[in-house]
C-alpha cells in the first residue's frame, strides 16, 4: 500500500506467498499496476480473474495431471489429500479431485491440517487416517507446515512399508533449501515421491548458481544450502521480464503518469491511491516478453509461466533422485521426450521397500468382515449345492457350505494378504431366512455406521474410538445374480458362473402314427428339387437318344411316357431301355450315383424315425410358451419373476418353487408347462432329471453370479469436524465404487477359472454333468429332416454334366447337318424355318409326321440298294439337287424325295458289316 500511495511504483515483484497474493493483486488492479509474482502458485488468484496479476511461476493446477498420471501408472484406485487449511491448500483440491477422477481414482475422504493446529490435533487426524483403508496420500502443504507434519507422520507409523506419499511442487522444489536437508529427508521423507516443474541446468545456470552460492555463503556462513531452487530461478527471470518491459516503455512515459484523486487530510490511504496511466501498456510488455532465461525459454501463456515438462523425483536416503518425467504429449516416461508411456525408473518406497504398494491396508483396530449369506440354518428346501447354512451345536457356530462358499474361500486364499471374515445368516424383517434378493442387496447398500472420535490431550495424546453400529453387512456371498439395477447401488466381483436365463420343459415320445410319415425324412425343398432333377435328367436322355434309339421314338405321347418312365424308374434302378449314345450313358451314370445317395439317406432317416426312440420337447421356444397361456414355474425370491412380468406374462400364470424336487413334481403332474430360471439352477436340476426334461434356448442374458459389496458414492466431506461419519467393514472399509478389494477378489476368481481348482469345485458339488445327453441341448423342430442344402453339391454335378452333354450333342448335330440347315434357313418364313428345324432335329427329311416310326423306310432303302451297282447309286449331282429340295418335299404336296439325312441313314454305318446293308 505504501509503495502504491507514496512511491507510486509502476510494477510490484511479489508477493512471495499465495495467502498474500489475492489482496495485493486486487490493489494492483485498482491502481493499474502489474503485480508479478514468482512464488504465489495457488489457483486462488489467477490472471483470468485479476488481469493485472502476472504469475512468473508454474501454477499449482498444472501439476495435477502429472500426479494423476503417477496414480494411474501404479493402478491405485483411491487417494487421500492431506492439505493445508488455507487459500494455498484448499484451492488445489477441486482441480486435484477432477484429475484423479479422470483416471479412475476416488477421493473417499480428505485431511485438512493448519499451522494453528497443535501437534495433538494433527496426530489425531493422522491416526484417524490410519484407521481407514486408503494408504495413498497426496501432501499439499507449505515447507513450514511440512517440518511439523512429517515427523508426526513417522511417529504414527504411516511412513512405513505399504504407504505412499506424493508431495506437490511447492514442497518438492524446496527439498534442497531445507535446513539440515539430508537429515530431514532421510529421517522423515524416505520413499516420498515428489513432483516439480523441470528446469534444465544449462551451463549458464550452473555459472550463475556458483556466483550466487559464493555470495550467499559469504552472508550465511553456517547454511548448508548449496543451490538455487525453482523459485529463486523464476525470481531472476521475473526481474528480467519486468526490466525488459520497463526498458521498452521508456523513462519519459513512466514519469508523472499517476492520476491522483481529490483527497482531504482525513482521506484513507486507499482513497489517496492513484491510477497509473501507463500500467496497461507496461502489463502488455510484460505478458509479451520472451527471452532465454535461467529456467529456459521465458514465455507467458495467459499471464502464467508455461511449463513444458514436470520432473518426478524420489527421496532415497538423504538424497533426491530423478525417476522420470511427465509431459502433456508423451505422459510419463523414464527419460525426457521418450515415447515409452507410463514407465518410471525403479522407486524406493517408504520402509526401503522395492515392491509397489497396493495402495490400501487393513485398517488398524477394525473388526472382522461381516459376510451375509442368503438362507437360514433351518431352511431345507433350496438349492443346497450352491449355498446352505448349518448350525453346529458342538461349536455353537453357523457354518456355510456350497459351491459359492468354496469359490469365495478359494479366492480369499489367493489374496496376497489375510482377510478375516465371519458368515452371518441373512434374516428378513420377519426373522426368517428367506426373502427377496433385491431386498438383501439393498440392505447391504443402505448400511450405516457412525463413528465418533474423542481426543484427550494428556502427556502425549490418547485417541479413543467409539463405534456405534447398526446391523452392518459388509458383503454378500451367495447365489446373487448380477443385474443392471443392482449394480447401481453395489459393486460385484467378476462373475464365476454361466450367465443367462432359460427354460426347462418335459420330453415326450416323438414317434408319429400318421400314415404320411414317409414324407418327413426330406424337407419340402429337397422333395421339389429331386422331382425337378428327375424330370430334367429324363429330358436330357430323350434329347440324346430319341434320334437314333428306336425305344425313344414313336408318337409324342409315347415319347413323353417313355421319358418319364425312364427318369423315375432310376429311383429303384428298374430302367430297362438300351442306351446307344455314350453321352446319355454318362448322364445316367452320374444321375444313378446321385439317386443312390438320396435313396440311402432317405432310408436311413426314415428308419431312424420309425425305430429309434425320439424324445421331443413339449415346447420348442419361449415364444411358443408365451402363446400357450399355461402356467410357468420360477425360483422363489428370484429376479426371474420380474423378468417374466416385464416380458408380458400375467402374474396369475406364475408359480414359485424352492427346490429341484418341487420343479420335478410340478412338471410331472402338469401343474406348469415349463420352469424358467437361471442356467446354473437349471443345470443342477437337469443333473438329476435329465432323462425326463430338456433345456430350451436362452431367452435372457445376465452377467452370472458374483459377490456383492456396498457401493458408496464418492463424497467430498470436510475433515476436522467434531463428528465424523465413516463406514467400516471389519478389517476392511466398506467397499466403494472402485474398491481395491473387489478388484483383488476378481483377479483371484480369474486365477481360479484359469486353473483346475474351479473344475474340481464344480465336480464336487454338481458332479460330471457331461453324462446327461439331454442337458443343455437347444430345442429346434425338424432336426432329423434332410434338406436341399445337404445335397446341393450332388445336384450341381449332375446338372453340369447333363448340360455339357447336351451342348456337345447340339454342336455335333449342327456340324453334321450343316448343309441341310443351310437350305432350311434360306428363303422361308420364320414359322416354316422352325418347323423344318424341328423335323430335321427329329431325324426326318420327308413328309412323315414328326415322331413317326422310321424303321420300315430305313429297311426299304437298304433293300433297294443292296444289289445295286455303284453306277446305279445317285450321282453327286443328284445328291446336291436333292439337298436343295423344294418346299413341297417338306410339306408332302409332291412325291417324296430322299434327303441327306435319309441317305445318311441308308448308307452303311462305320463299324457295321456291309452285308447288313
Amino acid at each position: 500500500m505504501d509503495l502504491l500511495v507514496n512511491e507510486e511504483v509502476h510494477a510490484i515483484l511479489g508477493p512471495q506467498t499465495s495467502v498474500e497474493s489475492p489482496f495485493v493483486a486486487d490493489l494492483g488492479e485498482y491502481a493499474n499496476v502489474p503485480v508479478v509474482s514468482f512464488s504465489a502458485t495457488s489457483p486462488a488468484v489467477s490472471p483470468s480473474r485479476t488481469p493485472f496479476f502476472v504469475r512468473a511461476a508454474a501454477s499449482d493446477a498444472a501439476q495435477v495431471a502429472a500426479i494423476a498420471a503417477v496414480v494411474q501408472a501404479f493402478a491405485w484406485t483411491s487417494v487421500v489429500p492431506v492439505y493445508e487449511d488455507s487459500d494455498y491448500g484448499t484451492a488445489l483440491l477441486p482441480v486435484l479431485a477432477d484429475a484423479l477422477d479422470a483416471v479412475g481414482a476416488a477421493v473417499p475422504y480428505r485431511c485438512a491440517v493448519s499451522l494453528a493446529d497443535s501437534d495433538d490435533r494433527i496426530s489425531a487426524e493422522l491416526y484417524r487416517l490410519k484407521t481407514l483403508q486408503t494408504r495413498v496420500f497426496v501432501a499439499h502443504v507449505t515447507l513450514r507446515l511440512a517440518r511439523r507434519l512429517f515427523p508426526l507422520v513417522r511417529r504414527a507409523e504411516m511412513m512405513a512399508k505399504g504407504s505412499v506419499w506424493i508431495v506437490t511442487e511447492g514442497l518438492t522444489s524446496q527439498f534442497a533449501t531445507i535446513v539440515d536437508s539430508q537429515h530431514f529427508l532421510a529421517e522423515f521423507l524416505q520413499g516420498v515421491i515428489g513432483v516439480k516443474p523441470y528446469v534444465s541446468w544449462s551451463p549458464r545456470l550452473r555459472r550463475f548458481n556458483r556466483r550466487w552460492r559464493r555470495e550467499f555463503l559469504r552472508e550465511n556462513h553456517e547454511s548448508d544450502i548449496t543451490e538455487l531452487n525453482n523459485f529463486g530461478i523464476w525470481a531472476y527471470d521475473a526481474v528480467w521480464a519486468v526490466a525488459a518491459a520497463a526498458n521498452r516503455l521508456g523513462p519519459a512515459a513512466a514519469s508523472h503518469d499517476f492520476l491522483r484523486p481529490n483527497t482531504t487530510p482525513t482521506s484513507t490511504d486507499f482513497s489517496r491511491m492513484g491510477v497509473s496511466s501507463t500500467g496497461p501498456k507496461l502489463l502488455n510488455f510484460i505478458k509479451t516478453a520472451e527471452f532465454e532465461g535461467l529456467a529456459g525459454r521465458f514465455r507467458l501463456h495467459d499471464g502464467e509461466l508455461a511449463v513444458a515438462a514436470y520432473q518426478i523425483v524420489n527421496v532415497d536416503g538423504g538424497s533426491v533422485r530423478e525417476i522420470g518425467f511427465w509431459t502433456e504429449k508423451h505422459g510419463l516416461s523414464s527419460d525426457l521426450n521418450s515415447t515409452a508411456g507410463n514407465k518410471l525408473r525403479p522407486v524406493i518406497w517408504p520402509g526401503y521397500s522395492t515392491s509397489v504398494p497396493r495402495g490400501w491396508e487393513t485398517p488398524t483396530g477394525g473388526r472382522r468382515l461381516q459376510v451375509v449369506v442368503p438362507g437360514s440354518p433351518n431352511q431345507t428346501l433350496q438349492f443346497q449345492s450352491f449355498v446352505s447354512m448349518k448350525y453346529d451345536s458342538e461349536t455353537n457356530q453357523t457354518r456355510a457350505s456350497g459351491f459359492v462358499i468354496d469359490v469365495f474361500e478359494a479366492a480369499v486364499q489367493r489374496l496376497p494378504y489375510a482377510l478375516p471374515f465371519d458368515y452371518i445368516p441373512y434374516r428378513n424383517a420377519n426373522g426368517s431366512g428367506g426373502g427377496d434378493y433385491n431386498a438383501l442387496v439393498k440392505l447391504v447398500a443402505d448400511q450405516v455406521t457412525s463413528s465418533f472420535f474423542f481426543i484427550f490431550s494428556l502427556s502425549l495424546f490418547i485417541l479413543i474410538k467409539i463405534i456405534f453400529s447398526l446391523k452392518v453387512y459388509d458383503a454378500v456371498v451367495g447365489d446373487v445374480s448380477i443385474t443392471a439395477n443392482r449394480s447401481l447401488i453395489v459393486d460385484f466381483t467378476l462373475p464365476f458362473t454361466v450367465s443367462g436365463v432359460s427354460m426347462v420343459v418335459p420330453l415326450r415320445d416323438g414317434h408319429s402314427s400318421t400314415a404320411w410319415i414317409f414324407h418327413k425324412p426330406l424337407t419340402a425343398d429337397l422333395w421339389l428339387t429331386s422331382v425337378v432333377f428327375f424330370i430334367f435328367t429324363g429330358a436330357v436322355v430323350w434329347i440324346l437318344e430319341h434320334r437314333t434309339n428306336e425305344e425313344f421314338q414313336g408318337t409324342a405321347g409315347q415319347q413323353m411316357g417313355i421319358t418319364f418312365y425312364f427318369a423315375f424308374s432310376t429311383l429303384v434302378f428298374a430302367h430297362r431301355e438300351n442306351l446307344t449314345s455314350n453321352l446319355s450313358r454318362m448322364v445316367v451314370i452320374i444321375w444313378v450315383f446321385v439317386v443312390l445317395i438320396l435313396q440311402s439317406s432317405y432310408t436311413a432317416s426314415l428308419t431312424s424315425m420309425l425305430t429309434v426312440q425320439k424324445l421331443n420337447p413339449t415346447l420348442s421356444s419361449f415364444e411358443e410358451l408365451n402363446k400357450t397361456g399355461l402356467s410357468i414355474g420360477y425360483l422363489n425370491n428370484s429376479f426371474t419373476k420380474g423378468l417374466l412380468l416385464h416380458l408380458g406374462f400375467q402374474e396369475s400364470r406364475l408359480r414359485p418353487f424352492r427346490s429341484p424336487e418341487q420343479y420335478h413334481q410340478a412338471l410331472a403332474d402338469g401343474s406348469v408347462a415349463a420352469i424358467v430360471d437361471e442356467i446354473p439352477y437349471l443345470r443342477v436340476f437337469l443333473r438329476d432329471y435329465c432323462n425326463n426334461y430338456s433345456m430350451a434356448e436362452q431367452i435372457y442374458k445376465t452377467s452370472g453370479f458374483g459377490f456383492v459389496s456396498p457401493s458408496v458414492r464418492r463424497g467430498r466431506s470436510k475433515v476436522g469436524e467434531k463428528m465424523l461419519m465413516s463406514v467400516f467393514c471389519g478389517a476392511l472399509q466398506v467397499f466403494r465404487k472402485g474398491s481395491p478389494l473387489v478388484a483383488d477378489l476378481s483377479r483371484a476368481i480369474l486365477n481360479l477359472t484359469e486353473g483346475n481348482e474351479m473344475t474340481e469345485i464344480e465336480r464336487k458339488w454338481f458332479g460330471d454333468q457331461t453324462t446327461c445327453p439331454n442337458q443343455g441341448s437347444v430345442l429346434s423342430p425338424d432336426t432329423h429332416s434332410l434338406n436341399a442344402k445337404s445335397f446341393w453339391g450332388l445336384f450341381l454335378i449332375t446338372g453340369a454334366v447333363s448340360l455339357l452333354c447336351c451342348l456337345f450333342y447340339s454342336l455335333r448335330s449342327v456340324y453334321r447337318d450343316r448343309l441341310s440347315l443351310t437350305g432350311v434357313v434360306s428363303g422361308r418364313s420364320f414359322g416354316r424355318r422352325l418347323l423344318s428345324i424341328a423335323r430335321l432335329f427329329d431325324g426326318q427329311g420327308n413328309g412323315d409326321p414328326p415322331g413317326a416310326p422310321r424303321s420300315g423306310k430305313r429297311m426299304e432303302i437298304g433293300a433297294a440298294t443292296a444289289g445295286a451297282s455303284p453306277s446305279s447309286l445317285p450321282s453327286s449331282s443328284d445328291q446336291e439337287s436333292r439337298t436343295s429340295t423344294s418346299d413341297d418335299s417338306f410339306t408332302g404336296s409332291s412325291s417324296p424325295e430322299l434327303g441327306i439325312s435319309q441317305i445318311h441313314e441308308a448308307m452303311p454305318h462305320p463299324g457295321e458289316p456291309e452285308e447288313n446293308h
